[in-house]
């Protein structure tokens, strides 16, 4: 039996428009309510929410039967890291501030097996494989895994090219916060230096054979972001939504 395929990596493969959602509460409930809303993808946020690697396995168990692919946003690109986010059960992860190809080249090595990378074998006990239960995971998995990685930086950007040379990086996804703080605008994403950044990188990124990706929770600049290219698209934060729909219905009412 072969590992699973994975629907994100076909989709991105095929060109296909991928609308996501970040996922902030680290909590395998909240999770499964917003696996039913019909986004595409789903961020399980590894890196600002309050997630380790229990609570990270919890939130794949909960979205198993959702059509929203869960793509598990690491800490940091470490080889040992990458390596529990798989077993545990991800299979398309995001990695954020790549700045370097030679670190995205290591990050690709990082995801995949022997020969072609330096993951470690241990299928046998890992959730990844149902337990052994996938007989051919091992000599399968890599075909199936998909690698996004975060250009957020001026250094990044500087690199960009040359990560986009790299092969075994499925999607390149450009991250408008650090970005803008680092050009120094922080917090102010839709400056006009930044936004001119954003939109070369996200036409560069397209015009390759990897995906862009980025996101936005407001609708405008989501949209702006669409037709700049970006293909695998979050345009919401669930803690966030939460938050404003909570403080807009108490205001309703205390008022």
């Amino acid at each position: 039996m072969p590992a699973i395929k994975n629907p994100f990596k076909s989709a991105l493969a095929r060109g296909d428009m991928q609308y996501g959602c970040w996922s902030g509460f680290a909590d395998p409930f909240a999770i499964e309510v917003l696996g039913t809303a019909g986004f595409d993808w789903i961020v399980i946020d590894g890196e600002h929410a309050a997630n380790d690697v229990r609570s990270i396995m919890a939130q794949l168990q909960a979205l198993q039967g959702s059509a929203s692919h869960p793509v598990v946003r690491v800490p940091v690109g470490e080889d040992w890291v990458i390596k529990q986010a798989l077993d545990v059960g991800a299979q398309t992860v995001l990695v954020p501030m790549v700045e370097s190809a030679q670190q995205a080249a290591q990050l690709t090595r990082a995801m995949r097996y022997p020969p072609e990378g330096i993951r470690g074998v241990g299928a046998s006990m890992a959730r990844a494989s149902r337990f052994g239960a996938i007989t051919d995971y091992v000599q399968t998995a890599n075909q199936e895994i998909c690698l996004l990685v975060q250009v957020e930086s001026q250094k990044g950007v500087d690199a960009l090219e040359d990560i986009l040379n790299i092969d075994g990086i499925d999607g390149v996804f450009i991250g408008p916060a650090d970005l803008a703080a680092d050009l120094g605008h922080p917090g102010n994403a839709a400056h006009e230096d930044v936004r001119s950044v954003i939109k070369h990188c996200l036409e560069r990124i397209a015009a390759s054979d990897k995906a862009a990706g980025i996101l936005s929770p407001v609708d405008e600049v989501a949209a702006e972001y669409r037709d700049w290219g970006a293909q695998f698209l979050a345009v919401g934060l669930d803690v966030n939504m939460f938050a404003q729909a909570a403080r807009a219905k108490a205001a309703k009412w205390k008022s």
